[in-house]
């Protein structure tokens, strides 16, 4: 190949690359540091629409930009390890979620922090406001004061008798005393008595049904946590041999036997969080990004599920549902 041609190859594939990895030195990729609480098992599906949002916008993994990702399997002990990790790697921006924003945020003031997932991410000090955030951290925000009613329409609608609602989540999650609150509310207006069973760890699960089973006609699961999420089929399992109908945040717990779920499709905010690294990647300052909302939800029913516990869904319920699962 002469000098003149290669020199024009090379300059058309220099016009190609994202500009931020042009500004990156020599054979230096960009890098994003990725902080899953959870197990990539459990995340699949969000992974995935993460990483395709990224190569829709330019940035493929170990061509143009590179992924260092970190999985705590629902250990939060592990979230702030493992984001001094991420931070040590020099990355140029931590993508995270829930209990493992303020870990990430402990350790680096100055690296882009974008969140997935936060159910309350102004309560709990993340960000200035959801206009401005006004730091290092940004991203998406599932708080919404009245799902925690609406799932409790929902399950009325499938058990009108129900007058007795057991609520299970881990306790140090920063949604969970949030929910409880609007849960309550809801509560007191159809005249349903709640009883709040907490869990630190996997091993508080079992022996919480025992009490469970006896107090409560339904189970309402606050799901935005990375330890419930992972042991979703044995709480599944449980609550089915329990005969107890259990209501969830998103699909992967229907997915997992549990009876029926309302809340944002995390599977679009995942590739929303796309968005935010791209633009990050690109020069943009994350406290000038504002904190966006869902604006998909999905509302799901195990029809396996149901009949096994012999629960009758109405036709009006079966009508609006997004997604069966047989």
């Amino acid at each position: 190949m002469r000098r003149r041609e290669f020199i024009t190859l090379l300059g058309g594939a220099v016009a190609a690359w994202p500009l931020s990895a042009r500004a990156q030195q020599p054979g230096k990729l960009p890098k994003i540091g990725f902080l899953g609480t959870g197990s990539p098992s459990s995340w699949r599906a969000w992974t995935a629409a993460f990483v395709q949002r990224l190569n829709e916008l330019g940035w493929v993994e170990s061509r143009t930009v590179a992924i260092e990702m970190r999985w705590a399997e629902g250990r939060s002990e592990r979230f702030a390890e493992i984001a001094a990790e991420l931070a040590g790697l020099k990355v140029d921006v931590i993508v995270t979620s829930g209990l493992a924003i303020p870990a990430a945020k402990q350790v680096t003031s100055v690296i882009p922090i974008v969140f997935a997932v936060a159910s309350d991410p102004i309560g709990t000090g993340m960000v200035a406001s959801l206009a401005r955030p006004g730091g290092n951290v940004t991203g998406l925000s599932q708080q919404s004061r009245d799902l925690a009613g609406k799932r409790l329409e929902l399950l009325r609608e499938i058990q009108p008798s129900l007058r007795r609602l057991a609520v299970m989540g881990n306790a140090v999650s920063p949604g969970f005393t949030l929910e409880i609150g609007d849960l309550q509310a809801a509560t007191r207006t159809l005249g349903v008595d709640v009883a709040v069973f907490e869990i630190r760890r996997a091993e508080d699960i079992v022996p919480l049904f025992e009490a469970i089973k006896d107090q409560a006609e339904a189970l309402y699961v606050i799901g935005s946590d990375p330890l419930v999420q992972i042991k979703r089929i044995a709480i599944s399992t449980l609550a089915a041999a329990a005969r107890l109908p259990t209501m969830h945040s998103n699909r992967e717990y229907v997915e997992a036997g549990g009876l029926l779920s309302y809340g944002p499709n995390y599977t679009d905010l995942f590739r929303r969080a796309g968005n935010y690294v791209d633009k990050i990647l690109r020069g943009a300052n994350p406290a000038d990004l504002p904190v966006e909302q869902p604006t998909k939800f999905d509302l799901v029913i195990n029809l396996t599920t149901a009949r096994a516990l012999g629960v009758e869904v109405p036709p009006t319920l079966l009508a609006r549902v997004d997604e069966v699962i047989e």
